[in-house]
């Protein structure tokens, strides 16, 4: 196994410059780091974001509320630039302390309610709304079971297969290893589950499959970190039927597009404030 020098931890951690794609941003502090008001559009919901992974469930789920008729759901979306340090100004700190897109705002209550972590969120609007959360007991609490399930399951892998394996300034053996060998065993969680299922809480798509989705659909459909060829993910094929399926929503093809600045520019809006955004994107793609 070939790896770099052996390390020994020293008794007391300091920090240091630890490279790669993010080491310009991570900081062993919390708090913000200048001051910077948030912005506040003409909707109740204000969301400021980023279409990373957990970024897109909000807007999936803003663009899937309104595919059903709920005009309350219009939003506003502001884009957060984590590459530049967007989540550590002021007023993004106000909306979520712990410094993560995606954060909301409510001013559609008194005094105007703060929604962090992508899971609370997901779940708030699904209340406010009374849509994919199922009502009935047993249906609700395996909706509830699978999007805890996916909360605690993706930092394997997203920090942990995908930073050692994409971002990590030096690709070592035993990490990249490590946290392959446990997303997989997550997909298989996933196939299994997904054999006798159409989706995650039964027959009702919910939550818990827009916030699973996000992570371990993209993966397998080849999106996440270039590494589908490395998982094989072809070899899960009921996670695979799944996540095609949800790709083929027209409100999660929107909801992807929201706050993104990265990938084909036909598949970026980098900010957006009515549904007509949307439809100005496409004009732009006809006049490419």
């Amino acid at each position: 196994m070939s790896q770099e020098t052996e390390y020994t931890p020293p008794r007391v951690w300091e920090p240091k410059e630890s490279g790669g794609k993010f080491a310009s941003i991570n900081r062993p502090v919390a708090g913000p780091t200048h001051e910077k008001e948030l912005p506040v559009g003409k909707h109740p919901f204000q969301l400021y974001s980023l279409a990373t992974p957990n970024g897109v469930k909000a807007g999936i789920m803003f663009e899937e509320l309104l595919a059903l008729g709920h005009q309350g759901a219009e939003y506003d979306a502001w884009l957060i630039d984590i590459g530049e340090g967007d989540q550590f100004g002021s007023g993004f700190v106000e909306a979520n302390p712990n410094s993560k897109i995606p954060a909301l705002m409510d001013h559609s209550s008194d005094t105007p309610t703060r929604v962090f972590e992508s899971g609370s969120i997901l779940l708030y609007l699904a209340e406010k709304f009374g849509e994919f959360l199922p009502k009935q007991h047993v249906a609700r609490t395996e909706a509830l079971n699978w999007l805890f399930w996916q909360m605690g399951s993706a930092p394997f892998l997203g920090g942990g297969f995908g930073h050692f394996y994409s971002y990590a300034p030096v690709k070592l053996e035993y990490p990249i290893d490590r946290y392959a060998m446990e997303t997989k065993r997550q997909l298989d969680v996933l196939n299994r589950h997904l054999a006798e299922h159409r989706y995650l809480a039964g027959d009702a798509y919910s939550i818990a499959d827009i916030a699973t989705w996000a992570w371990y659909g993209q993966l397998v459909l080849g999106r996440l970190y270039d590494a589908a060829e490395f998982l094989q993910v072809q070899e899960y094929t009921h996670v695979v039927r799944w996540a095609e399926e949800i790709d083929a929503r027209p409100a999660v093809q929107r909801g992807r597009m929201v706050n993104r600045t990265f990938g084909e520019p036909e598949t970026q809006l980098h900010e957006r404030h009515d549904a007509s955004d949307f439809e100005t994107r496409t004009e732009d793609k006809r006049g490419a």
